[in-house]
């Protein structure tokens, strides 16, 4: 099932002025140099991992991957992470350009990118034991559910891709991954660039959710919302709102 968006107007008016902003893009994409794709890749590793615990700044995250420093009093286990998730964020730039279909054996590849050499056991595979999430009310459904659940949501993406916004197609799949928790860990980060995926491939940039305090609380009580109330309202134009302010991001950034 998927929720009627046609009455919100404030998520009408988010995605009126993404379609603005992103015919601006289409026009000067030749303009958006690797420079800028690297730093929003940078940034966006940063932010993602953040949102997850870890406390590596954004420097030391671009001085890790790029120069490929050992930071002083940081956790091999911190290293690890952004380096296989500006791996992955290539991974998923790869399937975009070779226009890859959106399947269960993608979201996997993409997780066990994130938890190469952090756990090897359950990287890329769907948790056999339940879980819990610290700090939610949500509870994931029992891991025996979890391959139905997921052959669903792709069924879901093949029956609605053609029919809704691109913003909310890749917003509800990143809900519903997250919602499903289909692995041990890494599940935020694996629906995020599941997102990041959906949105390249139909002419988008990197969309990052900021990792602060305040912007965490608010992706996460959205989140709490669409499970405990089913209503997917506040996620979808959270999502929206990140996308608008990604694409004004890019669009200063050429024009400067």
């Amino acid at each position: 099932m998927t929720a009627d968006y046609s009455k919100s107007t404030t998520l009408q008016s988010l995605l009126k002025d993404i379609d603005s902003r992103k015919a601006r893009l289409d026009e000067c994409r030749d303009r958006v140099s690797s420079r800028i794709t690297e730093a929003l890749n940078i940034e966006y590793t940063y932010d993602s991992n953040r949102i997850e615990g870890n406390t590596l700044t954004l420097r030391e995250t671009d001085l890790v991957i790029n120069k490929g420093l050992t930071i002083g009093g940081k956790s091999l286990k911190e290293h690890l992470e952004a380096v296989n998730h500006y791996e992955a964020i290539q991974y998923i730039r790869e399937l975009s350009e070779a226009g890859t279909v959106f399947s269960e054996k993608i979201v996997k590849d993409i997780h066990a990118i994130i938890l190469q050499g952090i756990d090897r056991e359950n990287a890329g595979r769907y948790r056999s034991v339940p879980v819990a999430i610290s700090g939610s009310r949500h509870i994931p459904p029992q891991p025996w559910q979890v391959p139905v659940l997921m052959e669903q949501l792709v069924a879901w993406f093949a029956e609605k891709e053609s029919v809704l916004h691109p913003v909310i197609l890749a917003a509800e799949v990143h809900e519903r991954i997250a919602t499903i928790h289909p692995f041990i860990d890494g599940n935020g980060r694996t629906a995020r660039l599941v997102m990041n995926l959906l949105l390249m491939q139909r002419g988008y940039l990197v969309v990052n959710i900021a990792g602060d305090t305040d912007s965490r609380l608010a992706y996460y009580n959205a989140l709490e919302k669409c499970n405990l109330e089913d209503d997917k309202g506040d996620f979808v134009e959270l999502i929206a709102g990140y996308v608008l302010k990604s694409l004004d991001g890019v669009l200063v950034r050429v024009d400067s």
